[in-house]
């Protein structure tokens, strides 16, 4: 073959030019590029917003429909049906065609289809059979409402779009990646989208939350509609069997129980969590044991699980669909809108269709009855012509019948039809049996007709009234394949889990005090001491006695400088932890003392408790848990000259300020020694403590229920419904059991538990009133019969306690109520005593008038810390006057007593200059 003849002459390039082809390129880009960007989007991974399907699912389920004789078909058949349509290869089809049936909603299957919880794949196509499901034949296919174009070879037709009349793609959910965007859309209750379905067409706003199959919980709060930027998070349901074992449930969306159990193990061996085995006895339901060595707190571990493995995930939803050739962002229920629209247009138009067909049935049925009841066969037998004959039989139908349009006498009984009678009419009726002539039955043709106009009136009707149709459409749906079809995913709120408060405390925290040096890298260290117990992930705090300090991440060793005074894990959030100091200032001679709390901190950055000047240093510092005060003795040195060398100063005098703050002045002369006397209580006082239902956990954050105001050695009654009793103490870790619980307050010493139970032997109901005596906290103590059988009936606080009970004397008597004071039924006695028998008569029920006992008020306490003044604001750097009370308050005996004692102290002493 001779080569082409050369149009242009060859480019010359010097030695060592680069040669580019820019222009090749470039068109690339913009003929090849967008064009298979846009054929991803559009045919292959964002689905349609008319029916919810991707091209390869559209293919799948009309390739089955066209198979489709009510058998079970093998899949490896369906595969290559489906390739008549789809330009692709069979392992595409084969995946989506397992998709779709592990969402069981269109497709019935049989065989190894796997499983999505535990990520077991389905077996090979030549194995499993599938064929639609009823649901899919009622919703999804009509024909004669499909828009059709030609497959991509032109031998076949295919649907356009389905013509499905129920929200789909909000059903199934549905996850693609194109080119330059992707699509996250989550699965919906069939249920709950039904319902709201109605309530669209009835005019009412409705709001959607997704629905899972793997069950768990679901935090919903950032859902938005599935728009872009929103986020779920799911959780795996965990029960906490006893205090060594954790049963996981249901596993969160998108997960494995195999990747989960593999998340708990790294989890494990990074010492994160503290496990002693991790089983999964998953079969028919997820059930994967979490076994716990002896010590180790369920409640924090539970925590630990939600923070450092696959228990929980968060999941960010793109709702992006294809609306008018093009994608687009909306919100769930806009989709649900445009769904429940479609399908009200489709379900008009097989009305429409409905309502044509039986109008030819009737017109052809009116013709037919004419043409036999009036003989007019009869008069076609001396025809000759085939043209005669049509012209006799159109002559003799005209006497009978009549147009809609045409005029007619008030006496006109002929039959009004809605179209003119065409030749195929005519040709039908010559086409009509001797044999059924003969046979033909008047009175049966009528009720034929009946039927034709009762169920042409109907169709009218519901054309007239179509969203009422509609309405009962998506009633009819949710009667016939709504069973089983419960939610799964139970809708929570979820506390955040804050990685550092569940760390397991896997490390020793040394310090080397000589050295300076702090980690848990120090155990060989010959100089080192143990601090406390830590986790990998804590902050550690280091306050030398120079009065300054940093904040550092913990690390096997780390140098934080020299005369280190105190050691400790660092938490940013902690409100509560106080620091209690005295430091002699190196320019003025003068000591200090300040009590501060330590946040708004930057690691490893120095900051300084004091004035900052040189020699300074701290004489004495003590860390605080709970904000507890303490009188500490200040022995001044021997050659001051004052009179009095000892006196005793008390942190409960000073208010909590920031750390940079300078402090109360305490004495102008030298101290010798300062020692601890006495540690007093918090002066934040009690904590207010809440109970939240809905994540069934304690929080200091005004969330729930207000449970009281809770000091050191203050507790929680919980009372279950087995008839025992559980004092806690207020842990913001422990997660409470609420199937079980009747009661859960405060324990106050004056409270009175008034019982109704039934002994399980006798069956006899008794009363017993008693007090808590017991102390021991986290351990069950039974205060009904023990017996088998033997069961709770009603427990109240309530001081005057009002039950009504239901007796009935004899067999014979009706019943009767009665209601029974149960302060006045019986007095207070030990919580090991039976109690008095309620009623000798046979009791049916038994019904607690009163609550469980007056609320909690809330006390409105004066703050004694006040605001931490910024620098330069007066007060920032020289001592501050004690903030006055919020209110009126009660002064006291002891504490005017206590005043007059403070003021006949030295002033250097009271710290007033």
């Amino acid at each position: 073959m001779e080569a082409e003849p050369e149009t242009e002459e060859e480019p010359r390039f010097s030695p060592g030019e680069t040669i580019h082809d820019v222009a090749t390129v470039r068109g690339m880009y913009q003929n090849w590029f967008l064009d298979y960007a846009s054929y991803v989007i559009l045919e292959r991974a964002v689905p349609a917003i008319e029916d919810g399907l991707k091209p390869v699912q559209r293919r799948i389920l009309h390739a089955m429909k066209e198979m489709d004789d009510g058998r079970l078909n093998k899949v490896a058949n369906i595969i290559g049906q489906t390739m008549q349509y789809h330009p692709h290869g069979d392992a595409s089809i084969g995946d989506a065609i397992v998709n779709l049936g592990q969402k069981d909603l269109l497709i019935d299957h049989q065989g190894n289809w796997g499983d999505v919880r535990t990520g077991d794949s389905a077996a090979a196509a030549r194995y499993i059979e599938a064929r639609l499901s009823k649901f899919a034949l009622d919703v999804v296919f009509n024909p004669d409402t499909t828009e059709w174009q030609l497959s991509y070879d032109g031998r076949k037709r295919e649907p356009t779009t389905l013509p499905v009349k129920f929200p789909l793609l909000l059903a199934q959910g549905v996850e693609g990646i194109a080119v330059g965007l992707s699509t996250k859309i989550m699965p919906h209750n069939f249920r709950e989208l039904c319902e709201a379905s109605i309530e669209v067409l009835r005019g009412h706003d409705v709001q959607l939350f997704p629905d899972f199959s793997t069950g768990g919980l679901c935090d919903v709060s950032n859902y938005n509609s599935g728009l872009r930027g929103s986020k779920i998070r799911l959780r795996a349901t965990i029960e906490k069997v006893d205090k060594t074992l954790l049963i996981i449930r249901d596993i969160p969306y998108g997960t494995t129980t195999t990747a989960l159990m593999e998340s708990i193990v790294k989890a494990s061996e990074a010492n994160k969590i503290k496990i002693k085995k991790v089983v999964d006895n998953t079969a028919a339901n997820v059930e994967i044991q979490v076994q716990l060595p002896t010590g180790v707190s369920p409640d924090l571990t539970m925590d630990a699980l939600y923070a450092f493995t696959d228990c929980e995930i968060s999941i960010s939803p793109n709702t992006c669909v294809i609306i008018d050739e093009k994608p687009r962002f909306v919100g769930v229920e806009d989709v649900l809108r445009q769904s429940t629209k479609a399908t009200v247009r489709l379900l008009e138009r097989e009305l429409e269709i409905r309502q044509e067909e039986l109008w030819e049935k009737w017109h052809n049925a009116s013709l037919e009855k004419i043409f036999i009841e009036n003989r007019i066969y009869r008069k076609i037998e001396e025809c000759e012509t085939w043209e005669e004959i049509l012209e006799t039989i159109e002559k003799g139908l005209k006497k009978f019948v009549r147009l809609a349009t045409d005029k007619a006498k008030a006496d006109d009984q002929r039959i009004v039809l809605r179209r003119p009678i065409s030749e195929e009419d005519l040709t039908r009726l010559t086409e009509i049996r001797i044999k059924r002539i003969s046979k033909y039955d008047g009175f049966k043709a009528d009720e034929y007709l009946q039927r034709l106009e009762e169920e042409l009136a109907e169709v009218a009707d519901h054309l007239a009234n179509l969203t009422r149709y509609a309405i009962n459409y998506f009633k009819g749906l949710l009667k016939k394949y709504g069973a089983g079809r419960e939610r799964k995913t139970q809708l929570r709120t979820f506390d955040v889990v804050t990685a550092q408060k569940v760390a397991v405390a896997n490390q020793k925290l040394y310090v080397n005090y000589a050295d300076g040096f702090v980690g848990y890298g120090l155990k060989k260290d010959e100089h080192a001491v143990t601090i406390c117990d830590c986790s990998d992930l804590d902050d550690i705090i280091a306050i030398r006695r120079d009065g300054t300090f940093t904040v550092s991440k913990i690390a096997e060793k780390t140098f934080v400088g020299k005369d280190i005074l105190h050691v400790g894990v660092y938490n940013k959030n902690d409100d509560r932890l106080v620091y209690n100091m005295v430091y002699l200032d190196g320019a003025s001679g003068i000591s200090f003392a300040k009590r501060f709390l330590v946040s708004g901190i930057t690691r490893d950055k120095v900051y300084d408790l004091t004035k900052g000047t040189k020699g300074t240093k701290t004489l004495y510092l003590t860390a605080n848990p709970n904000s507890e005060s303490e009188i500490v003795s200040i022995q001044l040195s021997d050659k001051a000259p004052a009179r009095v060398k000892q006196f005793d100063f008390d942190f409960a005098e000073l208010a909590i300020k920031g750390k940079g703050s300078m402090g109360n002045i305490v004495t102008k002369h030298p101290i010798k020694k300062i020692t601890q006397k006495t540690v007093g209580d918090s002066t934040l006082g009690g904590r207010e403590v809440f109970f939240d239902s809905v994540v069934a956990r304690l929080n200091h954050t005004n969330h729930g229920r207000y449970l009281g105001t809770f000091d050191t050695d203050e507790t929680i009654l919980v009372i279950y419904k087995d008839g025992s009793y559980e004092l806690n103490a207020p842990d913001l870790s422990k997660h409470f059991d609420l199937a079980n619980i009747v009661l859960l307050r405060k324990l106050e010493p004056e409270t009175v538990l008034s019982v109704v139970y039934m002994e399980g032997e006798t069956k006899i109901h008794y009363v017993k009133r008693f007090k808590i005596e017991t102390s021991t906290l986290d351990k069950r103590f039974t205060f009904i019969s023990e017996t088998k059988g033997s069961k709770l009936l009603a427990v109240t606080a309530n001081p005057e306690p009002l039950v009504e009970v239901t007796i009935q004397k004899d067999k014979k008597a009706d019943k009767e109520k009665e209601q029974i004071t149960l302060h006045e039924f019986i007095d207070v006695k030990g919580w090991k005593a039976m109690g008095n028998k309620l009623n000798y008569f046979k009791i049916h029920t038994l019904t607690l008038l009163t609550d469980e006992g007056p609320e909690p008020q809330r006390r409105e306490v004066a703050k004694r810390r006040p605001a931490v003044p910024k620098p330069g604001e007066a007060g920032a750097e020289a001592p501050t006057a004690r903030p006055e009370p919020a209110g009126p308050v009660d002064v006291t005996a002891e504490e005017v007593a206590r005043a007059q004692e403070l003021l006949k102290r030295p002033k250097a002493q009271l710290g007033l200059f």
